[in-house]
């Protein structure tokens, strides 16, 4: 029996989502090795109650700290492992044992963060392409969400594609009651679900949004999220261009995303840049027809079950999505084709897949 130990650092947060299916699934599975989960103080009661036949472990090292590098690697040295999976591309470069890595995307990679520093931000950009080149190199095995990733990775890190397994991940229903948000009842809306960084290309989306209103004046844009000084900034821009019917709505509960879900004309997707883009899929499974920019692997994703767009051309966005909501049959298509897509995922044969790539890195 082999000792494994996985880094859920990042459990609890969007990115970490992966990491917590993929110990839940991981559970349910029973593999034959003996499983150590390292997580924060807040998020051990979490890992006990999905996997309680795991070993769990606090770990205080935040990711990119003098302690990650330092009393991180020491820790999971003093476990003994046979391997390690790293749920993100942050970990000790210093660690030289069996590792697997999970590479999600290089957004970090290509984007900037306007909160941020712009001198410190390029600084640490930098060392954030050292250290993923270092962990790619390594790992005996990487992991990517998907075809276009790894192609990415490869490129970026000259490495050989072999070393590079698939695992597309998958999304869920809202198994709770909808809450109707009430401010949206009988009007007609599209919408947008997430976080505001620049590569989420929301600046062209409420572009997009305006040239709407022309023929649709009715129309409502929801951006949902969490605010923050991004969506402060992108509040003032839509007031200073005059752009009117834009929501921001701030935290949303899942009983109100689900609503928001089932009564959107439209759900947008105007990435610039993902390694796999959940939003579409959990859209299409709550029966929103979906629009998505046609960057990166949204097409690989999201297949025939999305019209897409140049996340570019602002006008070009505008037509695609005025010709979901202005087509009752062609939404109604496109949402039975999101019935099929969202079928192909399944985060059970992701973890069975990762399994494989633990013995493979194992052997």
């Amino acid at each position: 029996m082999s000792r494994i130990v996985i880094d859920a650092r990042e459990s609890g947060t969007s990115t970490g989502r992966y990491i917590d299916k993929l110990i839940e699934h991981m559970h349910t599975l029973k593999p034959q090795h003996e499983i150590v989960v390292l997580a924060k103080k807040h998020r051990l009661d979490f890992m006990k109650s999905v996997a309680p036949g795991f070993q769990t472990v606090e770990t205080p090292f935040k990711e990119f700290s003098l302690g990650e590098q330092l009393g991180f690697r020491k820790q999971i040295k003093s476990l003994k492992p046979d391997l390690v999976h790293f749920g993100k591309v942050e970990q000790p470069i210093l660690y030289t044992g069996r590792a697997v890595t999970t590479m999600h995307d290089l957004t970090t990679v290509r984007f900037r963060n306007p909160t941020k520093n712009a001198i410190v931000f390029k600084l640490k950009q930098q060392v954030y392409k050292i250290v993923n080149i270092i962990a790619a190199h390594k790992s005996r095995v990487l992991i990517t969400p998907t075809q276009y990733v790894k192609n990415d990775v490869v490129k970026f890190a000259h490495i050989k594609p072999a070393k590079v397994t698939v695992t597309l991940e998958s999304a869920d229903a809202i198994t709770g009651p909808a809450t109707p948000v009430e401010a949206l009842k009988g009007k007609q809306f599209i919408m947008y679900i997430g976080r505001p960084m620049l590569h989420k290309n929301l600046g062209r989306l409420m572009d997009a949004f305006k040239i709407m209103q022309e023929t649709n004046p009715e129309l409502y844009l929801v951006l949902a999220g969490k605010k923050d000084p991004l969506y402060d900034a992108h509040e003032k821009n839509a007031k200073e261009k005059g752009i009117k019917n834009i929501i921001f709505t701030g935290f949303i509960s899942d009983g109100e995303l689900k609503w928001l879900y089932q009564n959107t004309a439209c759900y947008v997707f105007p990435s610039l840049s993902e390694g796999f883009g959940l939003p579409p899929l959990e859209a299409m499974i709550h029966g929103a027809p979906v629009a998505s920019s046609n960057a990166t692997c949204l097409p690989e994703v999201n297949g025939d079950a999305a019209d897409y767009f140049d996340p570019l051309d602002s006008r070009g966005m505008a037509e695609v999505v005025l010709n979901i909501i202005n087509n009752n049959a062609h939404a109604e298509e496109l949402k039975q084709r999101g019935k099929v897509q969202v079928a192909k995922y399944s985060w059970d044969r992701m973890t069975k897949q990762t399994l494989e790539v633990y013995d493979r890195a194992l052997s």
